[in-house]
């Protein structure tokens, strides 16, 4: 296959002039030649979005660096998704629709430089007259490649599949400012077959956030057959989370073999009433973690983002179940370490009138910190801030916990209330006060619910 160098077309490193008309060029010849690859040399190189072809791959030399314009109107206007809604926005850092094996590979760099961005988001949000852009994101793609290249400093999301199929995410760095808005890491939205695989993902929200939408998105598509293995995620608000754009459902999902540093939360699902959706058939193994808020989240009660302080949102009251009664159920959990947990070794609500169903905890030991530091465990109203906590559980049927140990914890190890079918088996209390207190079981009636819906301030 050709190699096309963006040299060749008039890029100039280290210049300061922009790149941007000789990496189209470069990317035209090889997509009218049938195909090849757009050599990135060493060298810096100053450019707006690039707008991949099929049949191209975007190669980044040892030493190369694209470093994207901060100016909005280097990103065109596109229609793609926002948040699960479909409207105009800026086209990503790198960006395509509607295309057929494309591939960004090499090990340079991408430098978003998303400082200006940020602090827009921050403090003049007027200024955003449309969303930031994202440093990769195709939509409506086929046999998309991510590999080798490190990623930094991305406006908002870094990698954005949006209703892609085969795609493949290999050996990528991430490193975005932990205290930086909306920097997820890698999510896949609407997509299946997706392998991520061997990244290293540090960032300011969501380390991996699998997605499928929200009730306002029209066109309903699953994200299905999703495996995640070998990665290491640092800081976010979530190691691997799903949800809680899931409408369009979320299916067969393996997570397997990697580290949680700082992540505030570990495994977390999270939605609520009106969006509707299913998650099931998620595996989980061989992950260990430390330092987390909790490590295990299942939350149908979620109040972030629009119409989330509803009523109908917190009301801890049964309702009737319909299409916008969203369902968790058929989620493993295996062989997990997780150390210095501070709020609650897991947290697990579901919806007064659809329980959270068909659970499993199958050897897991989990250590509370010693000098646990108070928070939340899930983004829910009513929630208090809990320290050293057991699992808490409400609103579940059919979990079984099976050598399951809990160190330094205080209160009960389980606490569950309107449970159903629930069984522990080989589990054990490990250094606390009171060894006696393994499990405490309550059911509250309806009307009399234990979390009053009071918004917190």
């Amino acid at each position: 296959m050709c190699m096309y160098n963006i040299a060749d077309y008039g890029a100039v490193k280290d210049s300061g002039a922009p790149a941007t008309a000789a990496i189209a060029a470069a990317i035209a010849a090889a997509s009218e030649a049938g195909g090849g690859t757009v050599v990135v040399p060493a060298g810096t190189f100053l450019t707006g979005a690039i707008i991949l072809k099929s049949h191209v791959e975007l190669r980044l030399s040892p030493g190369a660096v694209l470093s994207f314009s901060t100016n909005p109107d280097d990103y065109p206007m596109v229609k793609s998704r926002w948040e699960g809604v479909q409207r105009e926005v800026h086209a990503s850092c790198i960006y395509g629709e509607d295309l057929e094996n494309v591939s960004v590979t090499g090990s340079g760099c991408l430098q978003g430089n998303g400082q200006p961005w940020w602090e827009k988001h921050r403090n003049r949000p007027e200024e955003l007259q449309y969303p930031r852009p994202k440093l990769i994101s195709f939509d409506r793609c086929r046999r998309v490649t991510i590999k080798d290249v490190s990623m930094v400093d991305s406006p908002s999301w870094t990698v954005n599949p949006i209703r892609c199929r085969d795609v493949t995410i290999d050996n990528v760095s991430i490193l975005n400012p932990a205290d930086s808005p909306n920097t997820d890491g890698i999510n896949p939205e609407s997509c299946s077959n997706v392998r991520i695989s061997n990244c290293h993902i540090d960032v300011g929200d969501d380390c991996i956030a699998i997605k499928a939408g929200t009730e306002e998105t029209a066109e309903r598509v699953s994200c299905e057959n999703i495996t995640i293995t070998n990665c290491t995620m640092i800081h976010g608000h979530g190691g691997v989370v799903i949800g809680s754009e899931m409408s369009g459902n979320i299916r067969n999902v393996t997570i397997s073999n990697c580290v949680f540093q700082q992540t505030d939360r570990g495994i977390r699902l999270k939605s609520r009433r009106g969006r509707g959706g299913i998650v099931e058939d998620i595996r989980i193994n061989n992950i260990v973690m430390e330092n987390v808020i909790c490590p295990f989240i299942m939350n149908l009660y979620y109040f972030c983002g629009p119409r989330g302080k509803e009523k109908y949102v917190w009301d801890k009251n049964p309702y009737p179940v319909t299409d916008e009664t969203p369902h968790f159920r058929r989620i493993h959990f295996s062989d997990i370490t997780a150390r210095e947990v501070h709020a609650s070794a897991g947290f697990l609500y579901g919806l007064a009138e659809r329980y959270i169903s068909e659970v499993t905890f199958d050897h897991i030991e989990i250590s509370m910190a010693k000098d646990a530091i108070p928070g939340r465990p899930a983004m829910m109203a009513g929630i208090e801030d809990m320290a050293r906590r057991g699992f808490y559980l409400g609103n579940v049927q059919d979990v079984r916990f099976n050598q399951v140990a809990i160190e330094n914890h205080e209160g009960p190890a389980f606490y569950i209330e309107n449970g159903e079918d629930i069984e522990l088996t080989a589990c054990r209390s490990k250094g606390t006060a009171k060894p006696e207190k393994l499990v405490e079981r309550v059911t509250i009636p309806s009307n009399k619910a234990s979390f009053p819906g009071e918004l917190p301030e």
